[in-house]
């Protein structure tokens, strides 16, 4: 699964601008995981609670705050003629209410946005979060967008900034995971980083921006853990904004595969929910579509 961050999911996924290439995350052989899609269930009616942490402040100053986001299946919608499934999000990232949207298929799941969205976002999507059948390690660049519009005007100039954004999606390792909801064996462990070039059009600066989101998925459950970090540099003298959310699964109820509505493959190969995380693999730009999803 999953805010107007600097991101804005952007899922999304996973190394620095140039990108980390699959073949330097390891000499082995890249491990097969069979069922990928098990490991993020979407029948309907499905349910996962988290808790989670928000600090967010100038680097200076840190903000702590504690909140409780619920995601649930609720349905299918048509967007630009694909149906898509509906995640709702209670309170993802201490952002309010939202849905996010996506669909998969035999090759992957890919990420449709989220209403309310960003201008940023709407740019950007619909963009890949997942291809199966996972591998582990493995890695791929899931976007890379020159002079759009960012949607905010950060210097008050009167005019909205243009960035540049790239976005990578990577599988990192299978572990064990423990989280309030119990412990977790095999889990898989993800990575989505963007990076965002922003230009000031007041002072003609350049700013960076940096959105790395890690999330850890359980088959047979769903999202269970993601930790995110968002940092942008400051726009005048200050000394920027910092960002860091985590969420992890305090209970779920998967509902029986008879419930599913995606209704393109198998019940066994259902969509994923929650950020969140990022993301954001939904709102950033994986980093926008993992948080989405549980």
């Amino acid at each position: 699964m999953q805010s107007t961050t600097i991101k804005s999911l952007l899922v999304g996924s996973l190394l620095l601008a140039g990108g980390l290439g699959a073949a330097s995350l390891g000499a082995e052989e890249p491990l097969t995981i069979a069922a990928s899609a098990d490991y993020f269930p979407d029948t309907l009616g499905s349910r996962w609670t988290y808790r989670g942490q928000l600090s967010e402040g100038p680097l200076q100053t840190i903000e702590n705050k504690f909140f409780t986001n619920v995601s649930t299946v609720t349905g299918t919608k048509t967007i630009k003629g694909v149906a898509v499934t509906v995640f709702h999000d209670t309170n993802p990232g201490n952002h309010g209410p939202s849905d996010s949207y996506y669909r998969r298929d035999i090759v992957g799941i890919v990420y449709y946005g989220a209403d309310p969205g960003t201008p940023l976002e709407k740019q950007i999507t619909p963009y890949q979060i997942f291809r199966f059948p996972l591998k582990v390690p493995s890695s791929f660049q899931q976007f890379d967008r020159t002079g759009i519009d960012f949607g905010t005007d950060l210097d008050r100039d009167g005019t909205d900034e243009k960035t540049d954004v790239k976005g990578w999606s990577t599988v990192l390792s299978r572990e064990s995971v423990t989280v309030p909801a119990g412990t977790f064996a095999d889990v898989i462990k993800v990575e989505a980083k963007m990076t965002m070039r922003i230009h000031l059009s007041g002072s003609r600066r350049t700013i960076a921006g940096l959105d790395v989101m890690t999330a850890w998925f359980a088959k047979g459950v769903g999202l269970i853990k993601y930790s995110e970090r968002q940092e942008m540099g400051g726009v005048k003298e200050d000394r920027g904004v910092v960002v860091e959310l985590s969420e992890e699964l305090e209970s779920y109820e998967i509902k029986p595969p008879k419930g599913s509505v995606s209704g393109l493959e198998s019940p066994s190969e259902g969509i994923l929910a929650d950020h969140t995380g990022d993301h954001e693999l939904g709102q950033v730009v994986l980093a926008a579509g993992l948080r989405a999803y549980p």
